[in-house]
Parts: structure tokens; sequence; C-alpha cells
């Protein structure tokens, strides 16, 4: 077992603890930075490398990687510390980041982003996992909100220096400006973080985490690429969603029998974990949606630049971290439970308002619905993760804190399915590649509907969350007392 060797004090970026949260802020706005600056520099990207039909594995091959490897992280950061994961990951984004920049050509480019992938599920959930361990329970929902403020941020300034360095310098800037981030990161987490370790005797499952690794990239491939590379009633698809599951089921064989399992089972069998981790998924789900499609329905039905369409989808990411900074003062004083239902509560009645949206409606709808959308992911996603890594030692903290976030990543590999699937099915493609705006809203409708029955889905989740106790911390049966608060 290990403990961060970190004085309490106060949260914010100007307290004893303040440069390992802005270590944090940096590390993470790597990933959120690279997940929205790549779109607008796409045109450029194909310009100088060719390879039109290559270039949406950019995005594929970066969430393979980024999900099959975040669950193994997670195990590693319980087993050797999170600070020589977070160092492994910001070495690989940092890694990464520089062959994209110099990248000679498409196939280049993507397999240079598979390792940026790599990098990025380290970041992310060891990230969390230190500020798990840092902070009280009190602490971390104001600590959720510096967090979830960087995604807020990056959705409006990613795509603006997309199209800055694309137009003014050059596309491979918009990996160039990852290298001073990752070393600053690293930086300041060497010098402020320190971990006492206690020599372990736990031995790697390393065929665990190849067949988890293995079937995951999979199951995403084949969705991905289900109706896309492959009909989905095809030999290939058939092939590659088979595998996925002789893989699944091998290592759910293996992790029962091996002392130290890569992803112990009890993660799914303790309720917390399992509501946490089903609201996760659905989370993802809705905002694959929400992003894919939005910036298409305003700029194909209404009309808008790209730019406008960009800003409508950016006010989720600006609501989710408002109601992230608020979350805590809700479940200290009614529970996770009640935070989650009310989060998703919300959530509900804003993917339902996207059913009224048709031809005629206004852009500023479409912000405001996407807005009360990212305000009910705020009172969600951060208390339901929370209350997830309350529940658990620190030694397996790191484990529940991955299996969270992949479930979020399975979440949005559906979602790119299926809501794929509707459009293409009902709208299908014109002449030109692109669909009508008569032929997409009755598509989008659909894509609409079926966002609606989701978060509908969440509510439920939410309700299945345990009981807590007065203070809002939740105790899992089998698991050590939470921090104090």
């Amino acid at each position: 077992m290990m403990a961060a060797e970190i004085t309490r004090a106060s949260v914010g970026l100007r307290s004893e603890r303040g440069p390992i949260l802005l270590s944090l802020m940096l590390s993470t706005s790597l990933v959120a930075l690279d997940s929205t600056i790549i779109a607008t520099a796409i045109p450029s990207v194909v310009d100088d490398l060719g390879g039109f039909g290559q270039f949406p594995w950019l995005f594929s091959v970066y969430l393979l990687a980024q999900a099959a490897s975040t669950p193994i992280y997670g195990r590693l950061a319980d087993i050797f510390g999170r600070k020589p994961l977070m160092f492994l990951g910001i070495g690989l984004f940092l890694l990464g980041s520089i062959l994209c920049g110099l990248a000679w050509s498409m196939p280049a480019l993507i397999v240079f982003r598979a390792v940026q992938g790599l990098g990025a599920g380290a970041i992310q959930p060891v990230s969390i996992t230190i500020a798990g361990d840092i902070y009280s329970l009190r602490e971390r929902a104001k600590v959720q909100g510096y967090l979830a403020s960087v995604w807020g941020i990056s959705s409006v300034v990613g795509p603006a220096l997309g199209g800055i360095f694309s137009d003014l310098v050059s596309w491979r800037w918009i990996f160039f400006v990852n290298i001073p981030l990752c070393l600053i990161a690293g930086f300041l987490l060497w010098r402020n973080f320190s971990e006492k370790a206690v020599r372990s005797d736990q031995k790697i499952d390393f065929l665990g985490a190849g067949l988890l690794a293995s079937s995951t990239a999979l199951l995403i491939l084949g969705l991905l690429e289900g109706g896309q590379a492959w009909p989905w009633l095809s030999l290939p698809s058939a092939a590659v969603f088979a595998a996925a599951a002789l893989l699944l089921v091998v290592f759910v064989v293996v992790e029962r029998r091996v002392a130290s399992p890569i992803l112990p089972l009890w993660v799914l069998r303790r309720r917390v974990l399992l509501a946490s981790s089903v609201a996760s998924l659905l989370v993802g789900a809705i905002v694959l949606g929400l992003s894919s499609y939005i910036p298409t329905y305003g700029q194909i039905v209404l009309g808008t630049t790209a730019l406008v369409a960009g800003f409508a989808l950016a006010a989720l990411t600006i609501g989710w971290p408002i109601a992230a900074s608020f979350a805590g003062a809700i479940y200290l004083r009614y529970g996770f439970r009640a935070t989650a239902v009310l989060g998703s509560a919300l959530a509900l009645v804003g993917t339902a308002l996207t059913l009224t949206l048709d031809a005629s409606s206004q852009i500023w709808e479409v912000a405001v619905y996407c807005v009360i959308v990212g305000l009910g992911m705020g009172w969600v996603a951060a208390p339901t993760l929370i209350a997830a890594q309350s529940s658990v030692e620190w030694n397996e903290r790191g484990v529940v804190t991955s299996t969270n976030l992949f479930a979020r990543s399975i979440g949005s590999a559906v979602g790119v399915a299926v809501f794929g699937a509707i459009v293409n099915g009902v709208a299908g493609p014109s002449e030109g590649g692109t669909p009508s705006a008569e032929r997409l809203v009755p598509a989008l409708h659909l894509v609409f509907l079926g966002m609606t029955g989701i978060a509908l889905a969440l509510v439920v989740a939410a309700a299945f969350m345990p009981a807590h106790r007065r203070d809002g911390q939740v105790v899992a049966p089998g698991a050590a007392a939470p921090d104090p608060a």
C-alpha cells in the first residue's frame, strides 16, 4: 500500500496542494484539447498528407488505444503507485505528439495517434485517482469543478487553436503545442507530489491484461467500423464480435483464478460501483450523440457556420463544469443518490427538449438545451465517480476509477455505432455524400429520441445508487470506511 505525503490544506491553485492540482489540470488539458483541436485541422492534414478515406482512423485508433488501456493502467496504479503511471502516460503522450507533428504520411500519423491514445489511457484515470487520494470527500467536489472546467475551456479553445495553427502556421503545431504542456505538467508533478512506497509482492496479471486489451479493442473496432468499413450483417463483422466475445469469456475465466487480477470481478458486484459504471456508460452515449450530431444539425439543417454550431455544442461542456463545482454542496447535504437523480432528471429534460427541434428552430434553442444537459451531467458524472472512489480503500481506487472511465468509453463507442446506423439507415447519403436537410431532420429526430431513452435509463441507474449516510459518504459492503470528510 502507498500513502501520499500531502498536508491537508485549503482547496485551490494557491493552496499547498495547488501545484499538484495545476499539474493534474495541465495533464487533463492534454486529453481535452486533443479531443477538439484536431477536428478543425483535418482539411489541412489531408491536403498535406493525402489519405482522405483514412482520416476517420485518426479518431478511431486514438479511442481504441485509450479505451483498451485504461483499465490496465488503473490496476497498475494500485500496484506501483500513481506517480510512475502518470509519468508513463505523460511520456507516451509527449512521444506521440512529437511523432504526430513529424508524420510523413497518413498511415504514420494514424500509428502515432495510437501512441497518444496509450498516453491518454493513463493520464485521464490516474489524474482523477490522484485527486481522490489527496483531497477529502468534501474537497473533491470543488476539485472536480477545477478538472471539469478544463474540458469546458478546451471545448472553446481547442477548435479555435486548431484553425489558427492550420491557417497561420501549420497543422503540425496542433501536436507540437503539447510539448510544453507535457513538460510543465511532469515537472510540477515531480517537484510537488510524493508517494511513500511499501514493498508489495503482487504479481502483474500479464495474461489478463492482454486478453482485456484485445477483447476491448476488437469490440470497439467492431462498433466503430460496422456499417462503415463493412456491413453490419457480414462475415468480417461477425468474426470481429465473435473473437471479442471469446476473448472476454477467456478473460473472465483467467480473472477468477489468478491471485491478483488486472480487473477484479468484485468491481461489478458491488452495488455502488456497478451503478456508477452503468451511469458512466450512459453518460458516454449521450455526450457522444450530442457531440456528433448537434454540429451536423446546426450546419446542414439550420444553415449556420461551423463556428456557430460549435459554440452551440460548447454550451454542453460549459454547463458541465458549472454544475460540477456546485455538486459537492448538494451531495454533502442530500447524498449521492439524490444528486445523481436530480442531474439525470435534468439531462432527461434537456434531451427531451431536443425532440422539439426541426428545420425552423433557432440555434440559441440548441445551445439552451445543451446547457441543460450539461448541467445534468455535472450532477451525475462527478458525484457517482466520487461515490465509487469513496467506497474503497487506496489500493482499490485506481481500478475503480479506471473502470468508471472505461465504461464511458464503451458507451461512446456504442453510441457511435447505434446513432450512426440510425442516421445512415434513415437519411442515407446524397449524391454529394452528405444527406439533404429534408432527409436529415427525421433521422436526427430518431437520434434525439434515442438519447432521451438513454437519459431515462440514466435516471433509473441513478436511483439504484445505494443508501448513504447523512454526510453523503457511501459505504459499500465489504469495503473499508471512506476517507473522513
